[in-house]
């Protein structure tokens, strides 16, 4: 993992940990004003702790707010301290809760020390509750967390698919030097000899694996063959991670970061992650759940009409391509009768659109209840559920089938692939209707990619609301 997504993940890891730290404070205080719940629990901690004040005593809560801004960020400091965000990807369970134990009882002897000494009239259980909970939440998120990247790697949706270019030499150092078999969140998909004249065998590689990055180790090797390859790259939106000096770009940003405590070179013609990125993420988990929630019943009325109209599954499932020209099944309420597949070659000869893509205006292949959901939209609407499976984001460009991407005549039209593809785009709120070529498609689709920022996403998302509205949908 590069240094600069290390840090921005362990930075998510610290707020959610003070948040917990908080949270666990608030409980803490919250438990011990109530007497029946202290009682049916048989916690004595009370009166060890706090002499001979009745259970129902406790000073408000404010006293205790100075001990809290105090608490959270020593806390933290304290498990920096500790490595506990230099801990391996996958740590070991026994590991993470060793040095959570030991920040959580060093914090709770320091507040008891610290209320002895300035004489303060408060409840100590509050502190050792607080240590408890604290420890009990932040394992639990561990726990959640690890769970989560342990099935994450195991589909290969946080790994690295990575191809080493270079001599066979100077690869097999790499492998040695960064023990990359070893790493968790790196797979080594393919190897290819930089001296090899024969340019296809690499553009095959990085189709055939769908990788998403390229690490040149060419310690000794002609600068002009590896030059190709990062063009090749840039062209695709492929980061290339170089162990060698700068070499010219066309598109690419080149930035420098660190992989596993080495320097090297990252020539990247799409957007870094960044806090934007995070953010996109965010919106687009958090959006799909609420647009789910808030058109269920369109959703419902939908799978009721599809079923009672026409005969067929409610849902159409196709193979389109994803990030980085990963397959993916897309979900579609059905609008065409169930042989459509079957009927498209009949159709050819009356395509629309210059290039790879197909579409024919008044298709007779649309059922009536079908042309219905089209011109709302409401056919896209099940690709919510592949945003929340992270196959898809809320705006990005539309997926291709797989077989038309695979007819792209152009190398720098796979650059479209570069993102996570999207319910919406430039495309789609610049008149779809209109575009009848494709090269025009591509380039709306590389304006948003080359000018993305989190605020041009939720522009587009306010124009896209209108467009449906409308009813300007597919015809």
């Amino acid at each position: 993992m590069l240094r600069r997504q290390q840090q921005i993940r362990n930075h998510i890891q610290r707020l959610l940990d003070a948040g917990l730290f908080a949270v666990g404070f608030w409980l803490a205080y919250w438990l011990r004003t109530n007497e029946t719940l202290l009682g049916e629990l048989g916690l004595n901690i009370l009166g060890m702790f706090g002499g001979a004040k009745d259970i129902s005593e406790i000073e408000p809560f404010s006293e205790f707010m100075p001990f809290l801004f105090l608490t959270v960020p020593l806390s933290l400091v304290l498990l920096q301290a500790q490595g506990f965000y230099r801990r391996p990807l996958l740590a070991s369970r026994r590991l993470t809760a060793w040095q959570l134990f030991k920040v959580c009882v060093l914090i709770t002897v320091s507040l008891i020390i610290i209320v002895f000494f300035a004489k303060a009239q408060l409840a100590r259980a509050v502190f050792i509750l607080f240590g408890a909970f604290s420890f009990m939440l932040v394992f639990i998120k561990e726990e959640i967390l690890q769970r989560y990247l342990i099935h994450a790697l195991g589909q290969a949706r946080l790994r690295r698919r990575i191809i080493v270019v270079g001599t066979p030499k100077d690869v097999e150092q790499v492998r040695k030097d960064f023990h990359l078999e070893n790493a968790s969140d790196i797979e080594i998909v393919a190897e290819v000899d930089v001296n090899d004249s024969n340019a296809s065998a690499f553009l095959d590689a990085l189709h055939k694996y769908s990788a998403n990055g390229v690490l040149l180790a060419t310690k000794h090797t002609y600068f002009g063959r590896i030059e190709k390859v990062i063009q090749a790259c840039e062209l695709e939106g492929v980061e290339v991670w170089m162990l060698a000096n700068f070499f010219n770009t066309q598109i690419s940003r080149t930035t420098l970061d660190e992989l596993y405590g080495r320097p090297v070179v990252v020539f990247r013609s799409t957007p870094d992650f960044s806090w934007q990125a995070v953010g996109k993420q965010s919106i687009d988990f958090v959006g799909a759940l609420f647009a789910i929630l808030l058109f269920s019943p369109i959703l419902m009325f939908c799978t009721l009409a599809i079923r009672l109209t026409s005969k067929g599954p409610v849902f159409f499932k196709q193979q389109r391509s994803g990030l980085n020209g990963r397959p993916f099944t897309m979900f579609k309420f059905r609008t065409m009768v169930t042989d459509a597949e079957q009927r498209k070659d009949e159709l050819l000869a009356y395509n629309e659109m210059a290039g790879p893509v197909f579409k024919v205006t008044n298709d007779p292949r649309i059922t009536p209840i079908g042309q219905f959901l089209r011109n709302r939209s409401f056919d896209e609407l099940p690709q919510l559920f592949n945003v929340l499976r992270g196959e898809m984001s809320l705006v990005g460009p539309r997926p291709l089938p797989v077989d038309e991407t695979m007819q792209f005549d152009e190398l720098a039209h796979r650059r479209r692939l570069s993102v996570k593809p999207g319910l919406t785009c430039l495309w789609q709120i610049s008149g779809r209707n209109e575009v009848t070529d494709f090269k025009e498609w591509v380039r709306l689709d590389l304006e948003y990619i080359d000018n993305w920022s989190l605020w041009l996403d939720i522009k587009i998302l306010l124009r896209t609301i209108p467009v449906v509205i409308g009813g300007d949908g597919a015809r």
